[in-house]
């Protein structure tokens, strides 16, 4: 599941190059996000140090701008066509790739609902374990 979601985030990283507009690295990134015209904002976790792009996830939430991230700086670069590396891409005109930025945000809050109802199940287990232990 996770390989298909990672290429279907280059697919559309490729696709708005190609019938959009991108923003490349993380101060037009975070350009992007400060004036809300970014649509998803795509980052590197291989990013070394790490603080180069830490603050583009909060930033994404606090905008309410979809945030993802993929393994490596080279493919982001690949897939935003650069022959280098990048830390980090926004999509600021979708172009060919609407279709496919709203899968990608459609996954991300099937995710975010999975991990709250696996929080509420955690949170419950230690309530229930206390009830039996007074049994």
């Amino acid at each position: 599941m996770a390989d298909e979601f990672v290429d279907k985030v280059f697919e559309a990283v490729e696709l708005a190059k190609a019938t959009g507009k991108i923003k490349k690295g993380t101060n037009e990134v975070t350009k992007a996000l400060e004036r809300r015209t970014a649509k998803l904002v795509v980052y590197a976790e291989n990013v070394n140090p790490k603080e180069i792009v830490m603050h583009l996830p909060l930033l994404a939430k606090d905008k309410g701008i979809p945030c993802v991230s993929v393994p490596t700086k080279e493919e982001l670069g690949t897939a935003a066509g650069l022959s280098v590396s990048c830390a980090a891409v926004a999509i600021v005109d979708e172009g060919d790739a609407k279709k496919l930025i709203k899968e990608i945000t459609a996954s991300l809050s099937k995710g975010k609902e999975e991990k709250k109802e696996e929080a509420k199940e955690e949170a419950k287990e230690p309530e229930q374990a206390k009830e039996n232990k007074e049994e």
